[in-house]
């Protein structure tokens, strides 16, 4: 069976929903329809202008341009890890933080990936790439952010219960040990949620797309694990690494809880 393809008209009507999802939280007083709104609004630009650019990257696949397309999705993932948080780290580490476990949950995963287990020639193919590096900063970005906005929120109000258990003489490893803990299952669940779910309550997003395709179901079901098995171990090192550096950035020198280094988010 041929791919139908979607015209303005049905896009339209898809978009009249969400802007009635807008209106309904104006109604219900959630003061999120604006935001609701404008998150559409730039997927609906951004997905285009994505689908416009990888036309000319499959055709040309020069490799300046790919990288220069990857440098520009890391950057904005970086970005994104903190933009929302509560409490936001002061000064560079926030995005500094984002951009090192995005690098390591992401990009280095996906190389693993391209050079080891599907072993595409070139490696830098975009039909490879680009899906695979979206699918993974988008996933492991939610869990990295999770992960740093539950141990900031969390140290900020149990600081009271840190700063007792370092005057009885705990480390500062220990004295946050709990909260780390926890805020690393938070970022955990969501993944480890679609992994149960997958195949039984929910048809993961890539395999739909490659069976609209026209892909062999088994075959997208094939790419389909692999894609949720590297998500899972990417979400982990990145949020693990996220959270032992934020947790880090709390103390100073002098083994000192310093809650001046997060400032709380305007909204």
């Amino acid at each position: 069976m041929e791919l139908i393809s979607l015209t303005p008209t049905a896009l339209g009507i898809s978009a009249l929903l969400v802007l009635l999802l807008g209106l309904l939280s104006q109604l219900l007083h959630l003061g999120i329809g604006r935001r609701m709104i404008i998150a559409a609004s730039r997927s609906l630009v951004q997905l285009l202008l994505l689908g416009m650019v990888l036309t000319i990257l499959f055709d040309q696949r020069n490799p300046w341009l790919i990288g220069l397309i990857t440098l520009v999705m890391l950057s904005v993932a970086s970005r994104e890890v903190t933009a929302r948080q509560k409490h936001r780290y002061v000064g560079g580490w926030g995005y500094g933080i984002g951009a090192l476990s995005m690098m390591l949950s992401s990009f280095s995963v996906t190389l693993l990936c391209l050079l080891l287990i599907i072993r595409v020639e070139p490696w830098y193919s975009p039909q490879y790439l680009i899906p695979l590096l979206g699918m993974l900063l988008g996933n492991t970005m939610s869990g990295v952010a999770l992960s740093l906005d539950n141990l900031s929120q969390t140290a900020w109000s149990k600081r009271g219960e840190i700063e007792a258990r370092l005057i009885l003489g705990a480390e500062p490893g220990e004295a946050i040990r709990e909260i780390r803990r926890d805020a690393l299952r938070s970022g955990l669940i969501p993944i480890i949620n679609s992994m149960s779910v997958a195949g039984v309550v929910s048809l993961p997003g890539m395999m739909t797309g490659q069976i609209l395709g026209g892909t062999p179901p088994l075959e997208a079901a094939k790419y389909q694990i692999l894609i949720l098995l590297l998500i899972a171990f990417g979400t982990g090192l990145g949020s693990i690494f996220a959270v032992y550096v934020g947790a880090r950035r709390l103390f100073d020198e002098r083994q000192r809880l310093r809650l001046d280094r997060l400032r709380p988010a305007r909204d």
